[in-house]
Order: structure tokens, then sequence, then C-alpha cells
């Protein structure tokens, strides 16, 4: 059941701009910008192992995967409405060779460009497209901050095209693909919104468009059994949608994922399929996007688990701690095993001080192998748990074995509770 963050909840939560700097995840440089970070090492890990799991999620959904550029000619978002609507939040275009381009601040144009490109029939609807790609928003530098407010923005969208007959169970489909990645990354929603149009010239006039897409989003929100609230002035330009919301320690709110209908562009693109009758006929384009932008969904991580990420998503998994020098070797030759397995390890060795000092500065490594003399002989593991437990000595081959399954499952638990001591 969905439930609002508590206040106890919400005041243990850390800042990600102090904490993510703190662990060497990300940074900013004056010559690079505000609003624009960079990802350093630990911090790389944990973003391509969340790209990971959000492309594999996708494409067992029935996703297919494309590319596209992050520059488009003025004239594709004059055609979108993204022009008219939503120039104050895009940056100025460029003159190049006689026309102007223009870094997009959405995918949707390019996605509706793509569609466009190949005649379709009824037959092959819906048609998931889906895309991991860079978005640019000329933000204020007042707004921005840490991960959260940025200027170059991935974003892990998508587009499905579909028969309005279709539309409402793709919505339903997306927003469970919602659930199950916050069940994998360990975050919960603050709430569920239904965001509709407010006074005002910034939304699409089309009073009939807007009524059937809000009471298809109804429907779809009624028939999943959340709770929702319903706030005017919030919707896309060319649509209402539903925002799943997060919030941070201070109880601020941000969207993190959506789930949009959109009849606005593929008439604008003049979008079709063709029919059982033979005939031309307009799809509906659900946009959706399962973690949003990958630096707010980080941020969010940092704050929600102070960097102690779920095994899948920890920079390092595991950490190979030799009681002396005499088992450097087998620490080494365990810490190839597990990345030959797919695991992020390393050797924390006696040069870098005591057994004691060693485990506290791995705190925060899911999985700490203990290496003396004894486990060295025996080719077997000391395994201590990030939250302190301590198992009894295992050959090292199923330590790797059960680890890499629980990661392999993005599971959030950390070992199976039986075989606990």
């Amino acid at each position: 059941m969905v439930t609002r963050l508590t206040l106890c909840e919400e005041t243990t939560m850390h800042d990600h701009r102090k904490l993510g700097r703190e662990l060497g995840l990300f940074d900013t440089d004056p010559l690079m910008g505000a609003g624009l970070p960079y990802w350093l090492p630990e911090g790389a890990a944990v973003r391509h192992a969340l790209e990971e799991y959000i492309r594999d999620a996708e494409r067992r959904a029935g996703y297919q995967h494309v590319y596209s550029p992050v520059l488009g000619k003025r004239e594709l978002y004059e055609i979108s409405g993204h022009w008219s609507h939503y120039s104050e939040d895009m940056f100025p275009p460029m003159d190049l060779g006689g026309e102007q381009v223009v870094l997009r601040p959405s995918l949707c144009p390019h996605h509706a460009l793509i569609y466009r490109s190949r005649a379709h029939s009824y037959r092959e609807l819906p048609l998931r497209m889906a895309e991991l790609g860079g978005m640019y928003r000329s933000e204020l530098s007042g707004v921005l901050g840490g991960l959260t407010r940025v200027r170059a923005i991935q974003l892990n969208d998508a587009h499905i095209f579909c028969t309005l007959d279709q539309a409402a169970d793709e919505a339903r489909a997306a927003l469970e693909l919602i659930r199950r990645a916050y069940g994998a990354l360990g975050i919960r929603p603050a709430r569920y919104r239904l965001s509709l149009p407010g006074a005002g010239g910034k939304y699409v006039a089309d009073p009939e468009m807007w009524r059937r897409a809000a009471a298809l989003l109804r429907d779809v929100l009624d028939a999943s059994g959340v709770p929702y609230d319903a706030v005017e002035g919030e919707a896309a330009f060319y649509g209402p949608k539903i925002d799943v919301q997060i919030a941070n320690g201070a109880g601020r709110e941000a969207t993190l994922s959506t789930v949009q209908v959109d009849f606005h562009q593929p008439e604008r693109f003049d979008l079709h399929y063709i029919g059982p009758d033979g005939a031309k006929h307009r799809p509906v384009m659900v946009h959706r996007s399962v973690i949003g932008s990958v630096e707010r969904a980080v941020a969010h991580l940092i704050e929600v688990h102070g960097g102690a990420f779920p095994a899948w998503l920890a920079p390092t998994q595991l950490v190979v701690l030799p009681v002396s020098e005499a088992e450097s070797g087998r620490a080494d030759s365990l810490r190839r095993r597990c990345v030959a397995q797919g695991l992020r390890a390393e050797v924390a060795g006696p040069e870098r001080g005591t057994l004691g000092a060693r485990v506290r500065a791995a705190r925060l490594v899911p999985y700490q192998a203990v290496i003396g003399a004894k486990e060295a002989d025996g080719d077997q593991v000391a395994l201590r748990l990030r939250d302190g437990r301590r198992l009894d000595a295992l050959p090292a081959a199923e330590v790797l074995s059960r680890i890499g399954a629980l990661v392999a499952a993005h599971s959030t638990e950390l070992w199976e509770t039986e075989v606990l001591v």
C-alpha cells in the first residue's frame, strides 16, 4: 500500500549534495558550469548498474531500444509544440549552415519521427520505443542543485504507439514497471498525482482532447488501486499525466516517474497506422518514464540509503580483507573470481591498516570477505554483512554463487536468513 513518508523517515534522510561528494560519486567544476555535474568512478558504477537494470526490465516488457540525436532543427520543435509552449526552458537556437538547430528539451519529437519513418499495421501495435537519452533544459542558476536539478539530463524515456483501446492497458503496465523498479531500488513514492491543466495559455487549446486523456488516466489509477491527488496546473503542455512523487529529507516533493497520454503530437506529426479496414487511423502516444532522469534517481537513492545502496547497485559490492600479507595472494585470486562473475570487488590489504580499521572503512560495502590462514588453506571465506551480521566460514564458490544470485535478482536482501549465525 502506498503511504506518505512519515516525518521520522524524512528527517533521517541524507543530503545527497554533501554525501555524494564525500563518497566520491559526483562533483562539479566552475569551468564545466552550473548544473553540469560529472560522475566519478564510484558514481559511474551506480549509474551504469541502474541503466542496465532499466534497459533489461524494458526489454523483458517488450520495448525496443533506439538512439536519437540530441540536436534537432528548430522546425521540429515548432511542429511538436515545444517552441510555442516550452521555449523559455530551452537553450537558444544555434545557427548552422543557414539553419537553426536546438538542443532537445525532450525525446518525444524524435521518437515520433522514428515511428513516422516506417509504415505500420495495427498488427504491430502496441509499438514500445525506449531510449536512455540526453536532453537539455535551460534552468536558471538559482534553482540548480546537486543532481536533482541539472541542465544536462539523461532520461529513461519511452513512447508507446498504440490504438485507443490499448492505451489504458499500456498505462497500467507502465505503472507496474514503476512499482517493480521501486521495489528493487528500495524506495517508495510519497504519493501519486494526477496532473491536470490549469488556467493560462501554456497548454494546447483542445478541451475535448484534455477531457478524453484525463478520463483515461483516472480510469487507470482507479483500476490500479493506488490513492492519488488530482492537481491542476501540473500537466504537460500537450496532455495530462500520472506523476509519481518522491520527497527529500525536508519533505520537498519532486516528480521521479511519469505516465502520460498524448493525443496532440500524433496529430501534429500526422502519425498513422493501417487498421483492419485498410484505412489510416491515428495512434495514441503514451509517454512513460520508469525511473525519470538518472541524475534525480541517483540523488534520491543517495538520500534514502545514505550511501548503503542495495547490493546490486553498490559501487563496490564485495571487499576482500586478507588478515595478513600471507593471505594477499589468495585475496587477489578471490577478487579476480568475483570480477569474472560480474561482481564489483576490490582487495583492502594490511597496508591499509588493522583488520578492524579496514572493516570500518568498508562499512558501506555490502559484503566483506575475510580471509585468514584457515580460510586460505580451505578456499573458504568468513563473510561479514554490511549490517554487522557474520557468517561461519563457507566455501568461496558457494559465497560467490549466492551473492551473484541475489545481485542478479536485484534483491534488496543481503543474504538468505536461514544461513545466518
